[in-house]
């Protein structure tokens, strides 16, 4: 499954100084407001050590691991809501991700502007999520009044139930509220995702900060923990301009010395992808051969004949079984036939979940 998350922010606080770092795909960078006006994207593989553990084992002829589409979206500012700067293109660019990955400035350098003259990350995240609000506003006022309509001519029950559940959002919403802070039944929720709210998407904030806060963090990010401490969100401290000095190393030992020489264990951006993964209750299984060593991601709770449909829509239709090895035991016995002999191979049918870093083998018949 193809996972898409926007990189959000003010102009000027360095999302594409972070996409840069996280792409190959180079986004301009520069020193004035809009630098970025249309949406880049690129596609990057996702760092898991277990592909390339796999690899090593069975010496396929091609190895895929999981990838994640990342979107540099133009800097929004005050009135974006109501189409000011360009606020139309960017609400519009928004809505289309999965997730969002919201960059706020917590450094100071007075040869980089900031929009607003300073630097304050919960002033400037308010403003977004304040402008975010009054368009999940907007759209709900407009939902209130179709389903109403609905309702009342047709009788009709689904249209009851989601005029209801609209008008609780309207309330959160005119509290200055993001929709994702109203508590849910899981059908509820469900059902909520037919709004398309902007506010109702899951968040990461990414403390922008200097090289020398990128371990321990600043005052700036201390500020915007206690700004998001009630908020059900990921919160990194990624030192933008570091990482993308680190992407620019040619070889993984450069790499590695670099970030001992900072007191990191591994690089930021590696960090963030695992965090949207977590965010998104996104997971991983494995097909590994002689031909092909493989990542596929799919949500937890995800049952064998749904993720053998990530593969191809014919697997999950003509789903018979699944076969399936635990990660630490075909690293354990070093092959798909010594785990069979060991009897490290569970037969699983249509009620089984699967789990992260199980290696699958699916079973079909269409």
């Amino acid at each position: 499954m193809a996972l898409k998350c926007g990189i959000v922010g003010l102009p000027n606080v360095g999302k594409s100084t972070l996409f840069n770092c996280l792409s190959s795909a180079k986004a301009q960078s520069a020193n004035f407001p809009f630098c970025t006006i249309e949406p880049n994207v690129g596609v990057i593989t996702v760092p898991d050590e277990r592909l390339i553990k796999l690899t090593e084992i069975d010496k396929p002829k091609k190895v895929i691991p999981t990838t994640i589409e990342i979107v540099d979206i133009a800097g929004l500012v005050k009135g974006a809501s109501k189409g000011e700067g360009l606020g139309n293109q960017f609400l519009a660019n928004i809505r289309e991700t999965d997730a969002i990955i919201h960059v706020l400035r917590c450094f100071e350098n007075d040869n980089i502007t900031h929009v607003d003259g300073s630097v304050n990350p919960v002033r400037d995240k308010e403003v977004i999520d304040a402008e975010l609000q009054l368009k999940d506003l907007e759209t709900i006022e407009n939902r209130i009044d179709k389903f109403e309509k609905q309702a009342r001519v047709g009788n009709d029950p689904k249209a009851k139930k989601m005029f209801e559940l609209a008008s609780k959002f309207k309330i959160v919403l005119e509290q200055g509220l993001s929709a994702r802070t109203l508590k849910l039944s899981d059908e509820d929720a469900k059902a909520a995702r037919e709004f398309f709210l902007l506010t109702n998407k899951p968040v990461m904030y990414v403390c922008n900060v200097d090289e020398a806060s990128a371990k321990s963090g600043n005052k700036f990010v201390e500020m915007v923990k206690e700004a998001v401490k009630d908020e059900n969100t990921e919160l990194l401290v990624i030192a933008a301009a570091t990482e993308a000095d680190i992407a620019e190393l040619e070889t993984y030992e450069e790499k590695q010395l670099f970030l001992e020489e900072l007191g990191l264990d591994e690089p930021g951006v590696n960090k963030l992808i695992h965090a949207a993964y977590h965010l998104l209750n996104l997971k991983t299984y494995f097909t590994t051969g002689a031909d092909e060593s493989r990542a596929w991601t799919f949500v937890q709770g995800t049952k064998a004949p749904q993720a053998a449909g990530i593969i191809h829509s014919d697997f999950e239709r003509g789903f018979i079984r699944a076969e399936v090895i635990k990660y630490t035991d075909y690293v354990a016995l070093g092959s798909e036939s010594a785990c069979r002999n060991a009897g490290k191979i569970a037969i699983e049918g249509k009620e089984y979940v699967v789990h992260d870093g199980d290696i699958m083998h699916f079973r079909f018949n269409v």
